[in-house]
């Protein structure tokens, strides 16, 4: 904590002053940050959710086993192709915005940077998923009445499965792990959020450079990555439910 030396009639007094240890509350930014923290503490209640899909209808290896899917159950069909992901990506949106805001005196330049990426890379995935144009081409499949006609819609599924996670779900996978890891450290800088958070926003943000598409470390990673994760999105909610309270916040 800063201190300064003031007149008060008897000499000189010390007097504690706010400076980068404490943050003052900003009204105005408490739907936000209200909002940030109901975000994080989403993303972690879908986790299991997705989890419990993957074990109980684990996602099919072939196109023709995908259409079957989708054909008989399309809601587990969109489930098993990242219906609860493109969710969680319309919701970090917020998350991202707010993590920006809290963060931005710490590092305006860091933070720039990394809401640039998180946004971007949202964008990337939902351009990457096809889950949808699986759906539409599995009823296309069930009513096909030639075999010419399903091999064509066989050779048009696989192009949609090698983007689903191609070049586009990589790139965006990587910037989203960058944007956190350098959310992470400026936390690190930062008096709002503790080193305990930033640590584990740190661990999940390295585990998060490496596509879960590539092979079994990315598989392995992938999964070891949602533990870092919900602790550090739960940490996270917690903090911004505090500061969205009108009062001076210290750091926790």
């Amino acid at each position: 904590m800063a201190t300064v030396t003031a007149p008060n009639g008897k000499g000189f007094a010390t007097e504690r002053v706010v400076d980068a240890l404490e943050v003052t509350h900003e009204a105005s930014w408490s739907t936000l940050y209200r909002l940030a923290g109901i975000a994080a503490l989403a993303v972690v209640a879908l986790v299991p959710i997705g989890a419990l899909v993957y074990i109980l209808w684990p996602p099919p290896t072939t196109v023709t086993g995908w259409f079957a899917q989708y054909h008989s159950n399309p809601i587990v069909g969109l489930l098993n192709q990242d219906l609860l992901m493109m969710i969680d990506q319309a919701i970090l949106i917020g998350l991202f915005l707010g993590l920006f805001v809290a963060l931005r005196r710490s590092s305006q330049s860091l933070m720039t940077l990394a809401l640039t990426l998180g946004l971007v890379g949202t964008a990337i995935y939902f351009a990457s998923n096809t889950a949808f144009n699986m759906l539409n081409l599995s009823g296309q499949y069930a009513v096909a009445t030639s075999e010419a006609e399903r091999i064509g819609l066989v050779g048009a599924g696989q192009a949609m499965m090698a983007t689903y996670q191609g070049t586009a779900f990589n790139v965006g996978y990587v910037m989203q792990g960058v944007a956190d890891l350098l959310i992470a450290l400026v936390m690190l800088r930062s008096t709002i959020f503790s080193r305990t958070t930033a640590w584990v926003g740190i661990a999940y943000g390295v585990t998060a450079l490496v596509p879960a598409s590539a092979g079994t470390l990315g598989f392995v990673l992938a999964f070891l990555s949602l533990v870092p994760m919900v602790v550090w999105f739960v940490l996270i909610g917690r903090r911004f439910f505090q500061l969205a309270r009108p009062q001076m916040v210290r750091r926790q």
